[in-house]
């Protein structure tokens, strides 16, 4: 199988990490790519958010399978133009990416299907923020309605701050906070079948404890010990499924990975967000436990035959990834410094990475590497995660030094349904 995967960050890397170790992918493409991607296969320069761009290089490639690993892309519409070459495509329409697109198509397709998900106002003017904050009250949640790289959303005591975020941005989403653990959830979907991965939890603020601004996730680990059984099983009957039921309603069929973030409340496992692809980093920790060959899942899914596919196998053990993040993010990143320890070495994946002239990798985004391991037990995986960061040094790194702590040490507080 020949694979053309779009992208440049720690996601694709860890999606081409997976598609290299397929015997079935005899070519892979990574496009832009970025250094460490490079290792896994060949790079080819295009612009990401250029639909016609990104078709006429599947074509030229020959490609059996392209797959769009970021939300821009998607919502740009680039998996429209590589099926009307008709190239298998991995990755929702233009039409079915809204639902990450839009925070507010989101919700309207999530109360057409039923689905549980914190009460909502959408806000265009200050005087609706203002009233939608004041029903709600305290902690305050205010999401950018567009796309905002995982930042687009606040969530604080402070109304002022919460005032200021809404009126940074044309349209806003206030919700009501929904309180308990967060959970994202992974399935694979052809539009109808769908396919759940092992769940993940990620950590969205900067420093330890969970203080500081949010950021696009500074780490994660799966699976969850502390998760309810049923889990996977509800989230597929009472989200999934009737959502996936609603986009085929609408002539939007959703193809690709329904990437599902929820709150464990005391009523049940509800909806935070949809997103139209596999979450950064949490694909790092999912895809270093599936043992099934990924490119073939991705092709079923891609070509409608998802449900002819046997059940997915899943490596024993546990996996955690530790993001180290450049100076000054998430407010901004700078870039240009000198990385050592970070070249060739197994479970460091690479995300805002450059090459430069002289050969040097240096720093080139916010979130600069995902360090990720495995082991027997979670304790375990953390220990070797945490092993990998100390091997890499560049000026100004952030990490959180909490990833994966409160469930290794039983602290996680999930509340009991009906109270």
């Amino acid at each position: 199988m020949r694979v053309l995967l779009i992208g440049t960050g720690g996601r694709e890397h860890a999606i081409a990490a997976a598609l290299a170790a397929d015997p079935a992918v005899t070519m892979l493409v990574c496009a832009p790519g970025n250094p460490g991607m490079a290792a896994l296969g060949e790079l080819a320069d295009v612009d990401p958010l250029d639909p016609a761009a990104v078709a006429a290089l599947a074509v030229e490639r020959t490609a059996d399978l392209v797959v769009v690993g970021p939300e821009a892309p998607l919502v740009a519409g680039v998996a429209d133009a590589v099926r009307a070459k008709g190239i298998p495509c991995y990755g929702p329409s233009q039409a079915a990416a809204a639902l990450e697109g839009s925070k507010a198509f989101a919700k309207d397709v999530m109360r057409a299907a039923g689905v549980p998900t914190a009460r909502s106002f959408v806000c265009t003017t200050p005087d609706e923020l203002a009233r939608a904050l004041d029903e709600f009250g305290a902690p305050y949640v205010v999401k950018d309605d567009g796309l905002a790289a995982g930042k687009g959303v606040i969530v604080t005591d402070d109304r002022d701050a919460a005032l200021a975020h809404g009126a940074a941005c044309e349209r806003v989403v206030v919700e009501e906070y929904l309180a308990g653990p967060e959970v994202s959830l992974f399935v694979v979907t052809d539009g109808t079948a769908a396919v759940p991965l092992q769940p993940a939890q990620d950590f969205k603020r900067i420093f330890d404890g969970d203080l500081g601004p949010n950021t696009g996730g500074m780490g994660a680990y799966s699976p969850l010990p502390w998760a309810p059984p049923d889990l996977v099983d509800q989230v597929m009957a009472e989200v999934v499924q009737p959502t996936l039921a609603e986009m085929r309603h609408r002539g939007a069929p959703f193809v690709g990975t329904l990437y599902v973030g929820l709150a464990i409340t005391a009523g049940g496992p509800k909806v935070i967000e949809f997103n139209c692809r596999f979450g950064d980093p949490e694909t790092q920790v999912v895809l270093a436990r599936l043992e099934t060959p990924l490119a073939g899942v991705l092709h079923a899914a891609a070509v409608g035959q998802l449900a002819e596919d046997p059940p997915l196998a899943w490596r024993s053990g546990a996996a955690v990834c530790v993001v180290m993040a450049s100076a000054g993010y998430p407010e901004s990143a700078r870039k240009g410094d000198v990385i050592t320890g970070a070249d060739g070495v197994p479970g460091v994946i690479h995300a805002g990475t450059a090459r430069r002239a002289d050969g040097a990798l240096v720093t080139a985004g916010g979130r600069v590497l995902t360090c990720t391991a495995g082991g027997p037990t979670l304790a375990e995986a953390r220990d070797a995660a945490y092993a990998l960061v100390q091997g890499v040094e560049f000026e100004g790194a952030q990490f959180r030094t909490d990833i994966a702590l409160a469930a290794v040490e039983d602290r996680v507080s999930v509340p009991s349904h009906g109270a």
